[in-house]
């Protein structure tokens, strides 16, 4: 027998204090004499459906009733019925009487007549999720029959609840007994609480209290009639006055028709059984129940089902019920993501399903689903992710994105496959301006330094543009130490020409940050070489780019003149017209997607295999077209090469690149790429151009001259600053050989001279700012010298 916690309270109402629910509003409808109020738990807040009813005599019948109704509903489980979470039994003595209330406590629900009213669902969406609560109710109703063996005796509107994931859930037990079909002789009342079910809801046998039909009929014979009433009500929009009503079909689907005269056959063994409703009726068979049913069995689908459900999902919501798929369908979804039941293409779902919510509800309802994929191992899902980050990036805290997702991005710099390192590289446009100063330097950097020799001109070409936009976010120090070693050194002298060309524009829009003394002897030297690049488009932006900076050292000259010295050493493109339009394109070219290009091996720049570029530029201002240099493809269609080094995730450092190992005296500098073919001749001539030292102004001669010659050897010039302790370590290429020119060969054809030995101590000679890695003074003995001239005996 169910015990009942009784709690014996003297005063009215005094029983609802011990209730550990506040009892809140109540609904205007609930089945016979109970009353449905919403509530809360004391404990944690959460919403909770209570239902209670009352009597003055402990002995009343109706009271007897809810008894088996919480007795059956404690220990009946089911997916589509209410699922019980507490229930007591309370007296309080009410004046000279006694009343006893009994109080269920459930999941939060509401009556379906009231939530029909809310939905207000029409036409085909009505019909469909009507559909799918029918199919819910019906699979309960058959549970009871035919697992259980037991009958209702009380489907109806008034039965059914609605939950907050708008499922149709069968409560209201207290008629429910035991199916008693072995005793076919027996005479009494097989339902002792039959008296309690309305006479419109009776069928014909359970009319007349003809127990022996009864227990002669199948067990779902009363049932599948409750289930026709149901249909009828929820269909004409009343509550079923008179039994006759059921024989008006008007309102029945047609499809729904046959089925539905076959529940209310006069004749008890002729009914359908509840589950062959759901089988063979052509009115459960439409897109809301086949998608809720596939996302409910989804942990039994093989991946080829899954990948092609999920990229029709986008679709399929726009054209089911809006409040379906927010309640029920969206739930669904991120808790297969979570637990990696779903695919890859279900992000884009989560993502346009999650576009519809409220910013609150994004905040709490899409964001930590995002989160957490994002320590997935699936290598598909970091893609996804990547690939849509702007469609949430923005959304994401500094401090989430510090702490929590960037540890597992950055992985992606390194991994093997150049789809994920391109796409992580993306995706710092939105992340960088979040990132702490510690990660940006400490970390960002070495990635971005190693990437800049990638093997695909794409991703260096990106890295360059890259580290343009992010180099507001980066501290005076840094970008002393960065950006002109990045964009001259190493974007300048690439072999591929979309990339020198965005070095260029890079220094264009970052030259706020340079004063004039680095403009002249940095840059300019630099870039004017390439006016005779082999590539129109690159020439086009260094002739433009020339313009700029003499502009602003113009400027600088001008205020010098005028006696205003405060500003006239760092004149940037702040002050200038075209400061707009280039801060533009270098943001434009890296949100917009490139198009896919299958990288060959970096050829010469005149005879390099075309690589997929856009310029959205007119003719008119060529040196404004954006580079949109990707080596990536539509990644929903192909899957990403696997990693042939480790396991799919973000943990591991594929390449076995760890922060650890890049040295404090390793620099950006060191500008020996990756092993490369030869460029071409005019290219060549231009990198060797670039390597020359340039004559400093006189006080920095003059500085310069007062330094010893060992340390003029054995420390990096000012024009080779280190990027220190976030530079990339030493590329690993085979050594060439050094060759001595004769003294016909001309000097400034000589692209080795930097890293010559230190020049005889009876004549002094500058060292060229170029391509020298050494901290220390090199031995004689192991350097190449050149000695332009002759002895008097006519040898060389």
């Amino acid at each position: 027998m169910f015990n009942f916690l009784k709690g014996v309270v003297g005063g009215s109402g005094g029983g609802q204090k011990d209730l550990p629910y506040n009892i809140g509003d109540p609904y205007p409808s609930a089945w016979s004499s109970w009353s449905h109020f919403r509530g809360t738990s004391k404990d944690d807040g959460s919403p909770v459906s209570i239902f209670s009813l009352s009597g003055s005599n402990p002995q009343d019948g109706r009271l007897a009733a809810g008894r088996n109704g919480v007795k059956r509903l404690r220990t009946v489980r089911h997916p589509n019925i209410l699922s019980f979470l507490y229930s007591t039994e309370v007296e309080t003595v009410d004046g000279s009487g006694t009343k006893v209330t009994i109080y269920i406590v459930t999941e939060p629900a509401m009556p379906l007549s009231e939530k029909i009213k809310e939905l207000s669902l029409e036409g085909t969406q009505r019909d469909e999720y009507y559909a799918w609560g029918l199919h819910q109710i019906a699979k309960a109703v058959s549970f009871l029959n035919n697992d259980c063996k037991l009958v209702h005796g009380n489907v109806c509107l008034e039965s059914v609840v609605v939950t907050q994931t708008l499922d149709w859930k069968l409560h209201a037990f207290d008629v429910l007994s035991e199916y008693d079909g072995t005793s076919g002789t027996a005479t009494g009342p097989m339902l002792p609480y039959e008296w309690l079910v309305g006479s419109q809801y009776k069928s014909v046998e359970l009319a007349k209290s003809d127990w022996v039909a009864i227990r002669k009929s199948p067990p779902w014979a009363i049932d599948s009639w409750g289930l026709g009433c149901l249909i009828y009500e929820i269909f004409s929009g009343m509550k079923l006055g008179k039994t006759e009503e059921l024989r008006n079909t008007a309102s029945i689907p047609k499809s729904l028709l046959p089925d539905y005269q076959r529940l209310l056959s006069s004749t008890p063994s002729r009914r359908l059984n509840a589950s062959k409703l759901i089988e063979n009726s052509e009115y459960f068979q439409n897109k809301l129940v086949d998608t809720i049913h596939f996302m409910e069995i989804l942990s039994l689908k093989d991946s080829v089902e899954k990948d092609t459900f999920f990229r029709k999902l986008p679709n399929l919501t726009e054209q089911l019920p809006r409040q379906i798929v927010l309640k029920k369908l969206f739930p669904l979804l991120t808790s297969a993501l979570e637990y990696g039941s779903a695919a890859a293409p279900a992000l884009t779902a989560l993502l346009k399903i999650g576009s519809w919510l409220s910013a609150e509800e994004y905040t709490l309802k899409v964001l930590p689903t995002i989160i957490k994929l994002f320590a997935s191992n699936d290598r598909a899902i970091r893609v996804a992710l990547l690939q849509h980050i702007d469609q949430y990036g923005e959304s994401l805290s500094a401090r989430v994105v510090d702490e929590q997702v960037y540890p597992h991005v950055a992985t992606g710099f390194v991994d093997t496959s150049s789809i994920l390192r391109e796409l992580t590289l993306k995706s710092m446009l939105i992340m960088a301006p979040k990132l702490s100063q510690r990660n940006l330097s400490g970390s960002l950097l070495k990635y971005l330094s190693k990437l800049q020799v990638d093997e695909e001109p794409a991703i260096r070409t990106n890295t360059t543009i890259l580290l343009g936009n992010i180099a507001s976010f980066l501290n005076d120090g840094t970008r002393k130490r960065v950006l002109i070693n990045a964009f001259t050194v190493r974007a300048l002298r690439d072999t591929f020409s979309p990339a020198r060309g965005a070095g260029v524009m890079a220094l264009c829009a970052t030259s706020s940050y340079y004063d004039t003394t680095e403009i002249a002897t940095r840059i300019l030297p630099n870039i004017v070489v390439l006016t005779i690049d082999p590539d129109s488009d690159v020439r086009s932006k260094v002739f433009q780019a020339v313009d700029q900076f003499m502009q602003i050292l113009k400027q600088s000259n001008e205020k010098s003149n005028a006696g205003d010295t405060a500003h006239a050493g760092s004149l940037g493109l702040a002050s200038m017209p075209g400061n707009a339009g280039l801060l533009e394109w270098a943001m434009s070219s890296l949100t917009l997607k490139g198009k896919p290009s299958d990288q060959a091996p970096i050829a010469a720049s005149n005879s390099v295999r075309p690589v997929t570029t856009t310029t959205a530029a007119s003719s008119e201002t060529p040196s404004m077209a954006p580079v949109r240099v990707s080596s990536s493809s539509d990644f929903a269609d192909a899957p990403a090469p696997p990693s042939p080094t480790s396991t799919d995730g973000w943990g591991e450092i594929e390449n076995g690149i760890h922060e650890e190992q890049y040295s404090d005296k390793d620099g950006w500098d060191d500008i020996e790429p990756l092993e490369e073919p030869k460029p071409s001749s005019v290219l060549a001539n231009i990198q060797a151009a670039q390597k020359r030292p340039v004559s400093q102004p006189k006080p920095q001669a003059t500085s310069l001259r007062s330094k010893s010659t060992v340390k003029a050897v054995a420390t990096k010039d000012e024009d080779d600053d280190l990027w220190g302790s976030i530079a990339v370590p030493t590329p690993k290429i085979a050594s060439k050989s050094l060759k001595v020119k004769t003294s016909g060969a001309v000097e400034d054809d000589d692209p080795w001279a930097a890293i010559a030995a230190p020049p005889p101590t009876t004549k002094v000679k500058p060292l060229s700012a170029g391509r020298g890695r050494g901290t220390k003074a090199a031995a004689p003995k192991l350097g190449a010298q050149r000695i332009n001239r002759t002895s008097s005996s006519g040898m060389q």
